[in-house]
């Protein structure tokens, strides 16, 4: 019985999912939860203030936001490049594609920061101010998060060996990366378009 099992290709649940990956889901399912609740309070104060933008608030620039996630999702092209590599046993490209992702996660970033000094409103400036800067501001600070990640597990993969075509720690910051990618998506769309 047991070798015809094995011969299914069978594996047990262990050597399909590291831990690491299934703490990563987790952890990424309380962080939709929270944006989720950021984003539909977002909606809500929108709602019930009657005028959006409120009344003497300065038009949101759709340009740079725009170009923004042009980047992002740029960077999420090079980091899915990344793990392509790594699963082909190429780690030259892997590592160029961690350190692509990074300068353009740090470009978002930057994006972002010049963002913030131009906006004309602050922090303080109202419903607007509060509701853009905390939903932009959580999310920048998950980005910054990411390219921590990012950097030391560019410094483990260089400086350590490891399995041919498997690391489960450049696996999960790709995971971590992408759902940064998809939050962006949602809070470019609420804030931006919608």
């Amino acid at each position: 019985m047991a070798a015809r099992v094995a011969t299914r290709g069978y594996e047990p649940f262990a050597t399909r999912l590291h831990p690491a990956i299934l703490a990563l889901w987790v952890f990424i399912a309380t962080e939709a939860l929270f944006f989720g609740i950021l984003i539909a309070s977002y909606l809500y104060l929108r709602l019930r203030s009657g005028a959006w933008p409120p009344p003497n608030s300065p038009d949101l620039d759709l340009l740079l936001p725009a170009a923004n996630t042009v980047v992002l999702l740029a960077s999420g092209l090079t980091m899915h490049g990344a793990v392509a590599s790594l699963r082909q046993g190429d780690d030259l490209m892997m590592k160029g594609g961690v350190v692509a992702t990074i300068v353009l996660g740090g470009a978002f970033l930057l994006g972002q920061a010049f963002e913030y000094t131009h906006a004309g409103f602050g922090l303080s400036s109202g419903l607007l101010g509060s509701s853009f800067f905390t939903l932009t501001g959580f999310h920048g600070a998950h980005v910054f998060a990411g390219l921590l990640l990012l950097v030391l597990v560019l410094a483990k993969v260089s400086l350590r060996p490891h399995l041919p075509g498997r690391h489960p720690g450049l696996e999960a910051a790709a995971l971590y990366w992408h759902f940064v990618d998809a939050v962006w998506v949602a809070v470019f769309t609420v804030l931006y378009l919608v």
